[in-house]
């Protein structure tokens, strides 16, 4: 008997460090786990302990006689991997414990509290003395992993456990409701802390550059996917659902889940954490069909063979696949291979009367929203010889094409890229300098790609540069106690909510969830967090 990683695997890589056999993949010796969207478990190494189950922050590991009928896909697709790589061992260099520090020696701000911001902070505070602060804008931490991940992904969101630990230190200081540029200054917290990371994410979503895209009805995904999971941000978005079809331009994950979202039913939906505003509109919602537009074929498709595979397994809702070669070529990897087999699964299923329907079209990019004074339309081109054009009738359009950074106050800025230059996360100025006691972590610094778990070796790289430093006396300076800083931000007048204060609105959350029979009520407004945080 083996173990098997299925859909949910997050990349966070501690299932790899877990196993006594060293038999999970992809993995490489510095710790990242490049090249695949998930990872694997050789199916002819495990010895069946069920340590990389017990160590897996999203639970997304089973034996595979407990697997669940709709996962049972992912025994094949574990084994699959390793008969295209097979097992090398020996990959992996032991982990060493770091030496600690004398308390204060070390104190470092943290702005953002996402998953690369708090991979960071908890690799810093795995060093005994280091002192950390963590600032983020937003009464609530976890960034994308509470107002991004899709209500009906439960599992993945739990990859948080992992960080209560570390946030339970009294080393770790906890600033919510601070927002720097606002209530402080980059030179506020450089003047109290040895050195700064910035893991503030890209928020910005890229545009299409096409005519009409001002027109009503048609979004960003991300505004969409806020809006549904109760970001203080998007509570106030309209969209219009009283269309049978809607249109999502991109075909990656966020595309997926979007797409999901759209065509789940109330009941399905009521076993989430959507937000209340969400689930009543989308009860209402007439959208019978999806199509997700992509401008290269399957092949190319962004989406993860995980997120693919699940769509399958929806009910009422068929998956059609137009346009595309889906016959593998000798140099595609496993995970291509193995989507090209979904997708030609898919094409040769039948599809059944009154289901509603994901469309996936390939080989077609968008021209033009059409409409007078909202979206009627989107004018699509083959990408084919004759380029051939139409009109897909829809009165929603939703981008999701890529994210970027925006600038940060006082830092280089790649406006190409969206992303501040470093070197392995040191913020460096356009000779390429680095700027001391500066640095960058997460989508920030390396732009918007990878799962949940990719931050984990990103922000390890940064925290080991920042260490680098330290050891050699470039941060070394005098900077006053923490009671100090304290006592500025309530100078400055900050409502800062605490880690207690986070608890106590996580708590509310899911006390509220359990009266409505689901796993939280979410507060959807700063006012309602802040009110809960100070009871």
């Amino acid at each position: 008997m083996a173990y098997v990683i299925t859909q949910n695997c997050c990349k966070d890589a501690s299932c790899i460090a877990a196993c006594p056999v060293d038999c999970i993949r992809p993995a490489e010796d510095d710790g990242t786990t490049a090249g695949t969207q998930m990872l694997f478990i050789d199916p002819e190494t495990c010895i069946d302990c069920g340590a990389c189950a017990e160590e897996c922050p999203v639970d997304a590991i089973y034996s595979e006689y407990d697997l669940p009928p709709e996962m049972a896909r992912f025994a094949e697709i574990n084994a699959a991997y390793f008969r295209h790589h097979p097992l090398e061992p020996g990959l992996l260099a032991p982990l060493s414990a770091p030496a600690s520090l004398p308390r204060g020696a070390l104190r470092v701000a943290v702005v953002g509290a996402g998953p690369a911001a708090c991979y960071a902070a908890a690799g810093l505070l795995e060093i005994g003395g280091v002192e950390v602060d963590v600032f983020e804008r937003l009464p609530t931490p976890y960034g994308l992993i509470r107002a991004g991940v899709a209500p009906d992904h439960q599992r993945t969101k739990s990859v948080v456990r992992i960080f209560d630990q570390a946030f339970a230190d009294s080393r770790f200081g906890c600033h919510l409701n601070v927002e720097i540029g606002r209530d402080l200054t980059h030179a506020d917290l450089f003047a109290h802390h040895h050195a700064v990371i910035y893991a503030v994410g890209a928020s910005a979503s890229r545009d299409l550059d096409i005519p009409g895209e001002q027109l009503p009805g048609h979004h960003a995904a991300a505004d969409f996917v806020g809006w549904y999971n109760g970001h203080p941000d998007h509570v106030g978005h309209v969209f219009d659902l009283s269309g049978e079809r809607a249109v999502i331009v991109g075909n990656g994950n966020v595309a997926l889940d979007v797409a999901r979202v759209l065509l789940m039913d109330r009941d399905a939906l009521l076993a989430t954490d959507i937000a209340d505003h969400a689930l009543e509109a989308l009860a209402q919602s007439r959208i019978e069909e999806v199509v997700v537009l992509g401008r290269r074929g399957p092949r190319e498709a962004a989406c993860s063979l995980g997120e693919f595979h699940a769509l399958g397994h929806l009910p009422g809702i068929d998956v059609i696949i137009d346009g595309g070669d889906l016959e593998p070529n000798a140099d595609d990897d496993v995970e291509t291979t193995l989507k090209l087999e979904l997708a030609r699964e898919f094409a040769e299923r039948p599809h059944t009367p009154g289901n509603k329907r994901i469309v996936f079209r390939f080989l077609s990019s968008p021209t033009e929203i059409v409409g007078t004074e909202r979206t009627e339309g989107l004018r699509v081109v083959r990408n084919s010889p004759d380029g051939e054009s139409e009109v897909i009738e829809t009165s929603l359009v939703l981008r999701s094409i890529g994210y970027k950074g925006r600038s940060v106050d006082g830092l280089p800025y790649d406006a190409a890229s969206g992303t501040v230059p470093h070197a392995h996360g040191r913020v460096v100025d356009g000779s390429g300098a680095p700027l001391p006691g500066v640095y960058v972590t997460g989508w920030i610094k390396r732009g918007p790609r990878g799962v949940i778990g990719t931050n984990r070796a990103c922000a390890a790289e940064t925290v080991a540069s920042l260490l680098e430093d330290f050891r050699a006396g470039t941060l070394d300076r005098a900077i006053p106690d923490r009671a100090a800083f304290e006592e500025q931000m309530a100078a400055r007048g900050s409502d800062a909510v605490d880690w207690k204060g986070w608890r106590a609105i996580d708590a509310m959350e899911k006390q509220r969830g359990t009266a409505a029979s689901r796993p939280r009520v979410k507060f959807v407004s700063v006012e309602e967090m802040v009110a809960t945080a100070r009871r």
